[in-house]
């Protein structure tokens, strides 16, 4: 199968402004993900997870190395070059769900539909719910659902552009374990369907034994793969 996702000696560094000394975060990264695969990164906290993810979404820039994403070498891409590479073929699910609260779980889906002038967007939102199971808590807010229905909604939007891929920044984070495993569940489900490639960053386990292929990072380095 064909690489959705290559990274290749991926590092990124910080400078810290007040003391202008160099951090490095990342250190000579390199995988390949294969369309259609779930893909996991494991690691402790400070080991780089959650900014690997960020760099390989297009949601920051390497400091060297290469990120090619759906044959989009995304090294060189300016901020808005970017956000277009993001709403035309990433999904994203994050552990705090990222729910606008003055929206219903409806229009909460319906936001990025809106955006890219989708004609559907009430029914297709309406179907996507109706997927993860909330076809009766539609014109619920947040605040009125619980945290795994909140994740719900989440995924539902996260699917909402059709992406080619979809990253999940501990999906589970925040939730029980018996929720945590329905919405494991859902996920895959929905990203086999889907024939979406899936990529969770996660410090569970048997989570990510359940994904294709894993890596693992300490340090800002892959210890195993």
């Amino acid at each position: 199968m064909p690489s959705i996702l290559s990274v290749s000696d991926l590092s990124k560094i910080y400078t810290n402004a007040h003391t202008k000394k160099d951090l490095k975060i990342l250190d000579q990264i390199n995988f390949n993900i294969e369309k259609g695969a779930s893909f996991s990164i494991v690691g402790p906290s400070g080991s780089g997870k959650t900014t690997l993810l960020g760099l390989c979404a297009g949601l920051d820039q390497v400091t060297s190395g290469s990120i090619v994403l759906n044959d989009i070498k995304l090294d060189n891409l300016n901020e808005d070059q970017l956000a277009k590479v993001r709403n035309d073929h990433v999904g994203f699910v994050f552990q705090n769900f990222q729910l606008i609260p003055t929206l219903t779980a409806l229009e909460n889906v319906m936001i990025p539909l809106e955006l890219r002038g989708e004609k559907n967007a009430e029914s297709s939102s309406k179907d996507l719910l109706a997927r993860v199971g909330l076809s009766e808590r539609m014109i619920h807010y947040p605040v009125q659902m619980s945290g795994g229905e909140q994740q719900r909604v989440s995924i539902a939007r996260a699917f909402s552009n059709n992406p080619k891929i979809l990253f999940a920044d501990e999906p589970t984070g925040n939730l029980d374990e018996e929720t945590s495993q329905s919405i494991e569940e859902l996920l895959f489900q929905i990203n086999k369907e889907s024939g979406t490639t899936l990529v969770i960053v996660t410090h569970d386990l048997e989570l990510a034994a359940k994904t294709d292929h894993m890596i693992r990072l300490k340090g800002g380095k892959i210890i195993s793969n």
